[in-house]
């Protein structure tokens, strides 16, 4: 099979618009939310762990101790049973996907939008510098689970006096890292609402469902591996840290890979805290686009809101992928589902998204759809006030 010409096919026979199949991944962390429409029995994998998380978009592999083919990886619809991967697609066809001109700069999408779908709170994780950056936004509509909280950072009095021993201390006796937490704040997890961290930052998400986005790595450190009565593998601590390195360094390997100024930030909420921010002209009465992804220029998102009955023409400067969130109607034509996997994601080519898509709400409610774009492509996302 020639995917470039398979997906220049496509990209002719939809006008630039791509369906896309939905990416299920499991993690061993914690039992799921069985919040992600899938059959109960679905959730469980066996050894594998339990589907919590899906991918949107997804050009990213997951990394995890079972490994699996194309896990995390989104497949494209194609006639005839053709399985295509986005990443091959990408890959193969980068300038008709992501335009000349970007293409020439960027080499992929660059960005990894997924839904988080946890039966608890996550273990205390850190994403390295070679992760990036990563935000989380708490949708509308969905069950905030029973710890719908997050903790973020560490206490300002552990930074201001130095005290990287007390972290090393507490890694060194991994048995016992659930107490991890007392040296952190929990922030509640408010539906549509969102935060956003730079690298090296701690945190657990809560039980929530959540939407995340971040830069295109599956990497980061697990700092607690006590889970309740479940006791993790060391490795989830280590795997990404050379063998020389923790030889020599021990836990100060992973402490001094933190960004310590900015967990011990006495104004992290307001630092870092990311509620909607309306588009400018982005509210008119058949629809509303509000920024719910922001404050970096790796990555952008926004909540495109249309009304029973009405559409809106949205024109962008690049590609996209859609995830619908509630309500029915046609984007571009295609049919589209918010609840529906199969039916709710659909990547939108550079050249249709600056050409525009018409959006249609067909039913009786509010049509919500989230868009995730990559770096470099909305330069005027808002950018937080810093609080010293």
């Amino acid at each position: 099979m020639d995917i470039r010409e398979t997906v220049s096919r496509l990209m002719e026979d939809s006008e630039g618009l791509l369906r896309l199949k939905p990416a299920w991944v499991s993690r061993v962390f914690m039992p799921p939310g069985k919040r992600l429409g899938l059959p109960d029995d679905a959730y469980d994998v066996g050894e594998r762990g339990y589907i919590t998380e899906r991918w949107l978009g997804s050009v990213t592999e997951a990394k995890n101790p079972i490994e699996t083919p194309n896990e995390g990886l989104s497949l494209i619809y194609a006639p005839g049973g053709e399985e295509i991967t986005l990443r091959d697609a990408v890959e193969a066809a980068p300038e008709l996907i992501m335009g000349a001109d970007y293409a020439k700069r960027r080499k992929g999408l660059g960005r990894l939008a997924k839904i988080l779908d946890n039966d608890g709170r996550l273990p205390f994780l850190a994403h390295n510098a070679e992760a990036g950056e990563a935000s989380y936004y708490f949708p509308p509509l969905a069950p905030m689970g029973p710890h719908p909280e997050t903790f973020f950072g560490l206490h300002p009095f552990i930074v201001r006096e130095r005290r990287k021993d007390i972290i090393a201390r507490c890694l060194d006796d991994w048995e016992r890292t659930d107490r991890f937490l007392a040296l952190s704040r929990a922030y509640a997890s408010v539906p549509d609402d969102g935060f956003h961290l730079s690298s090296g930052i701690l945190h657990a998400p809560g039980s929530a469902l959540t939407i995340g986005l971040q830069e295109d790595s599956d990497s980061r450190s697990i700092f607690q591996g006590q889970l309740g009565d479940r006791l993790l593998d060391k490795s989830v601590l280590t795997g990404d840290v050379p063998p020389e390195e923790l030889e020599e360094n021990g836990m100060m390997a992973f402490v001094d890979r933190l960004d310590w100024e900015a967990n011990g930030d006495p104004y992290f909420y307001e630092n870092h805290h990311t509620p909607p921010v309306p588009l400018d002209g982005g509210k008119t009465a058949s629809s509303e686009e509000w920024w719910i992804f922001y404050n970096t220029t790796r990555y952008s998102g926004t909540k495109l809101i249309v009304r029973p009955g009405c559409a809106v023409n949205c024109v962008d400067r690049g590609a996209y992928n859609i995830l619908a969130w509630s309500g029915k109607g046609t984007f571009g034509g295609l049919h589209i589902k918010g609840r529906s996997p199969g039916e709710d994601e659909i990547m939108v080519t550079s050249g249709r998204a600056m050409s525009g898509v018409q959006v249609t709400n067909t039913g009786d409610n509010d049509l919500i759809i989230f868009k995730f774009f990559g770096p470099d492509i909305n330069d005027d996302a808002p950018i937080l006030k810093r609080y010293a």
